[in-house]
């Protein structure tokens, strides 16, 4: 008994529209053991996919759904996590409880979903760049938090593969920037002023993947604490992003790495340190994650966000967050390994605000690290940029 829309739609390799940001269909599904599927859906939702579907997946009305439960024989898993009790109380006896068999699957990403996504991650770049670029010559004062997500919004729009945001844009100044999950109203809507951070998290549904990225800006002339405490989330970010781990380890065995800056100057951030990824489906995906929560081994194919924080009520916030997929480590140069390792692959390509970086908190790796990244957001985005905004690129990645 498979319940969770995004399950359904990866078991089927199709898309709805029924919940806004996120493309998945309301349904349920059965799925038998002899691979026969029972999809209980408004055929009115499926026109455009009934050859696709093909003969082993039988269409029934929603309506349909209580008596068909009633008439099943045998054992019927449900994910105890998930389902709705009704479900469980029509089954009664008949109920065991598992894992939803589409789980891991779904997040294991398979070579064209992850080559999907990687293409998407370039032209999002491009749009988030071509946004970056308009904020640095808008002066302070003149523009609204609800500018800059219009504006953002707007060169994402303008690619054709674009299906929709994949969630409400957090576009938090000042003090807005210290509530994690701010949304800006017309009644909350600041105006950007001198020496505000700019909490900028945003990303897209497009039809070859799902993005989600972070940047915090500096706007005018930032402050020392503001400069401090963004470095220190820039070190844990990073040393994520560096990370080799032996296979069979799980964000709860990671997660504190990204948190050290922060946790040795007494600070820290309240939400986990990332999330999974779906590959257009929805931007907050399971099981996988990065939180002390998390005990689900991290496997090759798998993405997820790197998004550490700090959040200063009344004054700021600062995010910086990529997307990054597991693969197999490359081979040290060394005949001591013995164990078989993971590692990260960047998706996310744009620039990183020199304005909040205090070069001498860098130790060497690090600030090695951020070259190569700039090097590479220049050399993956700039192509695809305005002449402007290219212009605007060259400045914004020169080395540290």
């Amino acid at each position: 008994m498979i319940t969770l829309p995004d399950s359904i739609m990866w078991l089927l390799n199709i898309r709805g529209a029924d919940i806004p940001r996120n493309p998945v269909a309301h349904g349920f599904a059965l799925l038998h053991d002899d691979a026969r599927v029972d999809l209980f859906m408004a055929r009115s939702k499926l026109v455009d996919v009934l050859d696709h579907l093909g003969e082993t997946v039988q269409i029934l009305e929603p309506e349909q759904f209580p008596d068909h439960l009633q008439a099943l024989v045998g054992p019927v898993r449900i994910d105890k996590t998930t389902v709705p009790q009704k479900i469980s109380d029509i089954l009664g006896p008949t109920a065991e409880f598992g894992d939803d068999p589409c789980a891991l699957p779904k997040a294991r990403k398979n070579a064209a979903e992850i080559a999907g996504s990687a293409a998407a991650h370039l032209r999002d770049g491009a749009a988030v760049v071509e946004t970056l670029a308009w904020l640095d010559a808008q002066p302070p004062g003149s523009i609204t938090e609800i500018d800059v997500v219009k504006t953002l919004e707007g060169f994402r729009a303008a690619d054709p593969s674009l299906r929709d945001i994949s969630f409400e844009t957090i576009s938090g100044t000042g003090p807005n920037g210290a509530v994690m999950h701010y949304r800006v109203t017309e009644e909350t809507n600041t105006t950007l002023q001198d020496g505000h951070l700019l909490v900028l998290d945003s990303g897209g549904q497009y039809l070859d993947g799902t993005t989600d990225i972070t940047r915090t800006i500096a706007i005018g002339t930032p402050g020392r604490d503001e400069a401090e405490a963004f470095t220190r989330v820039l070190q844990g970010m990073i040393a994520i992003s560096r990370l080799r781990w032996p296979e069979g380890r799980s964000g709860r065995e990671l997660e504190a790495i990204g948190r050290l800056p922060l946790w040795m100057a007494g600070q820290d951030f309240n939400h986990g340190l990332g999330h999974g990824v779906g590959a257009y489906l929805s931007v907050h995906e399971g099981p996988q994650g990065l939180s002390r929560l998390n005990t689900v081994p991290l496997e090759p194919g798998m993405i997820l966000s790197n998004e550490p924080g700090y959040y200063r009520e009344g004054a700021f916030g600062i995010r910086i967050e990529n997307l990054l997929v597991v693969e197999d480590a490359a081979p040290l140069d060394t005949s001591d390994a013995d164990r078989k390792m993971h590692a990260w692959r960047t998706l996310t390509f744009a620039p990183i605000d020199h304005r909040l970086v205090v070069p001498e908190m860098l130790s060497t790796g690090e600030r090695d690290w951020l070259n190569s990244y700039h090097a590479d957001v220049y050399r993956n985005i700039a192509p695809r940029l305005s002449a402007s905004a290219a212009k605007w690129l060259e400045t914004a990645c020169a080395p540290l």
